[in-house]
């Protein structure tokens, strides 16, 4: 059994605050786990439902990984902000990539920096 998954990646140049930062990645996570397969998400659910938070200074970089992820086939979602708090209404500030096998997801995020 491979191992599996999930990546959120938030954009710090927002000037989110923590909890702002915390909920975007929660709403991409669950976007992205309701947006596979029942039998994968039972899967990484039932092996702890591992996550990794990194980091991303722009909206480029977030919407050049999405676009990447989904190149790649992966389950990928990306959220935009509704704007009724800390950032402008329909700024995008996460994304979620997986669950996944590990080794799918090395190559889009082995170089980013943990949040």
């Amino acid at each position: 059994m491979a191992e599996l998954k999930q990546i959120i990646v938030i954009r710090t140049d927002l000037d989110m605050g923590r909890g702002k930062m915390v909920a975007q990645g929660c709403h991409a996570s669950l976007d992205a786990a309701l947006n596979v397969s029942a039998s994968l998400r039972n899967e990484w659910l039932g092996t702890g439902g591992k996550k990794i938070v990194v980091k991303v200074s722009s909206e480029r970089e977030l919407q050049t990984l999405f676009m990447e992820a989904k190149k790649l086939k992966l389950p990928a979602s990306i959220i935009h902000d509704a704007g009724h708090t800390q950032v402008d209404p329909g700024s995008v500030t996460a994304v979620a990539i997986g669950p996944a096998k590990e080794s799918d997801l090395a190559t889009l995020t082995n170089g980013l920096k943990l949040l």
